[in-house]
């Protein structure tokens, strides 16, 4: 059993992760702005600031941090996070960041979706949420036990899905079906994170997840 911090716990992607990780007998904390609407039993939750997430790092095996850049966030992601890795580093946990679709390539060698023409309503977010991936990669200490999780381009509570139990782990490069298909549950999301922090499968790495 881990001591499982969530960062983010009551948005989509967090409470996906928190009843996955909880299914499996993980001691989970979430953290986040406001109360749940719908609470998941085994779950203990907390919330706050979002620059106050840090101080509950420490005494947890894991850290998953799934925030997005939006509201009183835009602009302030990157150094929240760098106070949450340092911490990790610190206590010797491992921090899973949930990136975006936008920071995968469409083949090997190509640019970035963000350094490319992102829809104008995403393109703050996908470059912001970009700068996370450069700073792990190439300024992260290398101390620092971390996973970047992008999910496939159809993933949001929009689209939620349903589990199968099944899913493909791949690079930096973005996984696609027979018919261009790009596409994710929610649950099974959860399921390919939460295998991720059980295994430490791919440690100092950028991987993506989809059917």
């Amino acid at each position: 059993m881990s001591k499982i911090l969530i960062i983010g716990g009551t948005g989509y992607t967090g409470a996906n992760i928190a009843a996955e990780a909880v299914s499996r007998g993980h001691q989970v904390v979430s953290y986040s702005r406001s109360a749940p609407k719908a609470p998941v039993d085994g779950v203990t939750y907390t919330h706050g600031a979002a620059e106050d997430a840090v101080r509950l790092v420490p005494g947890h095996d894991a850290v998953v941090a799934a925030l997005s850049p939006r509201g009183d966030l835009v602009g302030r992601l990157l150094g929240l996070y760098q106070e949450v890795a340092a911490a990790a580093d610190a206590d010797g946990a491992r921090l899973i960041v949930i990136g975006g679709f936008s920071s995968l390539r469409s083949a090997p060698g190509e640019p970035r979706f963000a350094e490319g023409d992102v829809p104008e309503r995403f393109r703050s977010e996908a470059r912001e949420m970009d700068t996370v991936r450069e700073w792990l990669s190439g300024s992260a200490p290398a101390s620092l036990d971390w996973t970047l999780v992008s999910p496939a381009a159809g993933y949001g509570a929009w689209a939620a899905g349903e589990r199968t139990g099944t899913y493909r782990v791949g690079g930096d490069v973005a996984f696609y079906d027979d018919q261009g298909g790009s596409e994710i549950s929610g649950a099974d999301f959860a399921l390919a994170v939460v295998d991720e922090i059980e295994r430490d499968a791919h440690p100092r790495a950028h991987i993506s997840i989809a059917y």
